[in-house]
């Protein structure tokens, strides 16, 4: 009898799991970003992957996404602008790093002069909460002289700051820190470019990123000229006991990733790590280029992949995969997200929409009830130059301020593109997840007419106040 309930006790467990569909993750193609796409770092907080990557100008934005195929189409939301004449430009390399409750962002900045390169110091941002989407205040300049690609990670207990610098060569320098804005030694080179796969076009190790699994500790860099094909990775293993000590890493012989020729990848490198949402898998994030004579600029295009692991416990990342082939994205992530958003006002929780769903020029943009229709879904594609069209899903239409007037109250409305500043707009980061929507050509943003809450109120432009009736939520429709 106690058999027979087993039996049919696990009959009915069985029908049960097939009546529960299980969330399968959606297949995606590289890039994941292909705006901006050097130096990409990914992480994955609270349901939502966060991508940064390097600017080429005076801001840091960030994407996020549910979904790692998302991050191709989601907005891109400034979270920093330069605030001093010795750090305002030129941004590289920024990372996120969650520590201690907060968020810090670890990035590259320079002055605005021609000749910039020298100007280059690494810096550190820290948040007021517990948001990636900020907002930030400036912690410090961590080093006094040049240095790329900062990096931190706690190893043993200690935390350390990694870095780039120039000695004739560039190389891989560490530093103990005290926190996460003070480094508390001096600098130590860690590794130089000794083997002729590191000396392509540029004797350099730079890039360096930490990964860590199963005790073990491994510094994965980018070597060579980023300017050539043969960018690619190599990687250390922590051997010894201070990793702020070359004796302590022993480097590996033969590189890790590179360039790609039948899968029509060149110059892999300056990667992250993350791990999938359900923390089974292991993925890379990396730029790279098309073809072999496209060099180390804005071409460049943020891709991502999963990789395994050896017998010995050492990574083994693989081969980059060819540009657009189908992947299956991270276990745990739920399955595909709309490409679209809807734009919520902080104040009246009502959405941006095309007045009656009217397809004509000049047809006016207003607040009205969500109810999911199209006139009210909005496509936000980057420019590529820290802007956004916003493509009304109705009419295919876009925002448009009205006969680019700069006057406080001018009106938007929707206009066939036209590809000037006055249909530019950047959202920038507020708090609690809100953004202002700032136009390119005037610097004023869209605002509800005189703080309204009613269906209908018309939504225009209007210098910064700082209140709730000029905030607006990003929500994928």
């Amino acid at each position: 009898m106690a058999r027979r309930l087993l039996t049919l006790l696990a009959a009915l467990l069985l029908a049960l799991s097939f009546g529960q569909p299980s969330a399968q993750a959606a297949s995606f193609g590289n890039p994941v970003k292909a705006q901006k796409g050097a130096d990409p770092w990914i992480v994955h907080h609270d349901g939502d992957y966060y991508l940064v990557s390097t600017s080429w100008t005076d801001v840091i934005t960030v994407r996020k996404s549910p979904t790692l195929g998302g991050l191709a189409t989601a907005p891109s939301v400034q979270v920093w602008q330069g605030d001093a004449a010795s750090r305002c430009c030129n941004i590289w390399a920024p990372e996120l790093h969650y520590l201690n409750g907060r968020w810090y962002l670890y990035y590259v900045a320079g002055q605005n002069v021609a000749d910039y390169n020298p100007t280059q110091r690494s810096h550190v941002l820290e948040s007021a909460g517990s948001d990636p989407m900020g907002p930030y205040s400036y912690k410090g300049q961590l080093n006094s002289s040049w240095m790329l690609d900062p990096t931190v990670a706690t190893i043993n207990g200690q935390l350390y700051l990694f870095g780039s610098t120039h000695n004739g060569t560039q190389n891989i320098v560490a530093a103990r820190m005290s926190n996460p804005y003070t480094v508390s030694s001096s600098f130590s080179t860690v590794s130089t470019p000794t083997y002729d796969w590191e000396r392509q076009g540029g004797t350099v190790n730079e890039g360096p990123e930490i990964l860590q699994r199963g005790g073990r500790t491994f510094l994965v860099y980018s070597a060579s000229g980023c300017w050539t094909p043969d960018y690619k990775l190599g990687r250390l293993a922590l051997t010894g006991s201070n990793p702020a000590s070359a004796s302590s890493w022993t480097k590996k012989s033969t590189p890790v990733f590179q360039r790609s020729d039948g899968n029509g990848v060149y110059g892999p490198g300056h990667n992250g790590f993350f791990t999938s949402p359900d923390g089974t898998e292991s993925w890379i994030v990396y730029h790279a280029n098309d073809s072999a004579s496209e060099g180390c600029d804005n071409g460049r295009t943020a891709r991502a992949q999963k990789f395994t692991w050896n017998a010995d416990g050492s990574p083994n990342l693989g081969t980059p995969v060819r540009l657009g082939a189908a992947q299956s994205g991270p276990s745990g992530e739920p399955a595909a997200v709309s490409t679209t958003y809807t734009l919520t006002n902080r104040n009246s929780a009502k959405c941006l929409e095309v007045a009656g769903s009217s397809s004509a020029d000049g047809a006016n943009v207003q607040q009205y009830a969500c109810n999911g229709g199209a006139h009210q879904r909005w496509r936000l594609e980057d420019l590529g130059d820290d802007t956004h069209r916003l493509v009304n899903v109705a009419t295919g239409k876009v925002l448009d301020t009205e006969n680019c007037s700069s006057a406080d109250g001018a009106d938007l409305r929707q206009w066939p593109w036209l590809d000037n500043t006055c249909q530019r707009f950047r959202f920038v980061a507020t708090d609690s997840g809100h953004v202002r929507i700032v136009n390119q050509a005037t610097g004023k943003v869209a605002d509800v007419a005189d703080c309204g809450t009613a269906d209908g109120a018309d939504v225009r432009q209007w210098s910064w106040l700082n209140n709730a009736c000029q905030q607006w939520r990003l929500n994928v429709a």
